[in-house]
């Protein structure tokens, strides 16, 4: 059988960099994206790259030939800002999940991995900033986030019905917080650490030196750096853990803590105001890895501290290249 694999969603953040990592590895690569290649965040030319819409049948079947190896990341999403205004577009990826596993079915691909979310987790289980790790078990009675939540616990269940009936091999991961650099820092569609380092290099760039937080700040999260998510991702498609798996770090910050390791990164002290009629989420959610440690000897564990240094630097270089007129990168979604 062909090892070519199949990357969607390889113009994003994460795409991008899984096929560059994927191709550093020899593994020949199919990056499949929806927009026009000027809009990826990476284009490698080692890859055959394909401008196609998967929200079509059509185009999944196209793209699936020949294919050993899926990882299914398309979708149409962005940060709490962008989720909770846009139910209806974050749901209608549903349509990327059901042509993609039905086209791999199909056309005979090996393993099929599915790019889940934390938003998958019930709303009654995050409603304390001292919030009990989320573990795998804690999805059902389900209660998901609004929209796109909703639409990954569907899709997982997807996954699991081809599995069980068709034999397709089929591994879901449930992202915990994604970022890094080359990611989206502006626009609407930015995470809570790209968004913190934007603000705090714009206070920094234009001399005004406050930051205004969405919520009272004190709402706690877990984040993961791209270099644990690239990894863990591979680990579980070659895996035979059939369940969904978290997939992300469990070292649980408060929003105002993370604008403190920022701060600190850049060496600045602002004025913080806060928003509380602004997009928040849940209001505590962290990642539990006990069942990650057991089933693939393994856990992101890369520091928050570490991540955000790398971070924020990219970020303020590409804000201050916008301030002075010079090509920077938009990371647009």
């Amino acid at each position: 059988m062909s090892q070519l694999t199949l990357v969607t969603g390889a113009g994003g953040f994460i795409g991008g960099q899984l096929v560059r990592d994927l191709l550093a590895k020899g593994v020949p690569v199919r990056a499949v994206d929806k927009k026009q290649f000027d809009d990826w965040y990476f284009r490698s030319p080692e890859a055959e790259n394909i401008v196609a819409d998967l929200q079509l049948a059509e185009s999944c079947d196209k793209v699936t030939r020949d294919v050993a190896h899926v990882y299914n990341l398309a979708a149409d999403m962005g940060g709490m800002g962008f989720i909770e205004n846009n139910k209806a577009l974050c749901m209608l990826s549903v349509l990327i999940n059901t042509h993609m596993v039905m086209s791999s079915q199909k056309h005979g691909v090996d393993r099929f991995f599915y790019s889940s979310s934390a938003c998958i987790y019930p709303g009654y289980r995050q409603t304390e900033t001292n919030v009990v790790a989320l573990k795998e078990s804690d999805a059902y009675p389900a209660d998901s986030e609004d929209g796109y939540g909703w639409e990954k616990l569907f899709s997982e269940r997807l996954c699991r019905h081809f599995r069980e009936d068709f034999g397709l091999k089929t591994r879901v991961a449930r992202y915990h917080n994604v970022y890094g650099p080359y990611g989206t820092w502006d626009g609407g569609r930015e995470k809570a650490p790209a968004a913190v380092s934007r603000k705090v290099a714009m206070a920094i760039l234009s001399g005004k030196h406050e930051i205004e937080i969405w919520g009272d700040g004190e709402q706690t999260r877990s984040f993961m750096y791209i270099d644990d998510c690239l990894h863990g991702s591979q680990r579980l498609l070659h895996s035979d853990v059939e369940e969904p798996l978290n997939i992300g770090s469990d070292e649980m910050v408060t929003i105002n803590q993370l604008v403190d390791i920022v701060e600190d990164i850049a060496g600045v002290k602002l004025k913080r105001k806060y928003n509380v009629d602004a997009p928040k989420g849940v209001r505590g959610r962290n990642s539990d890895n006990i069942l990650i440690k057991a089933r693939l000897g393994w856990a992101p564990s890369i520091p928050l501290r570490v991540g955000m240094e790398q971070t924020y630097r990219w970020i303020y270089d590409q804000a201050k290249a916008r301030e002075e007129g010079r090509p920077y990168i938009a990371a647009a979604a």
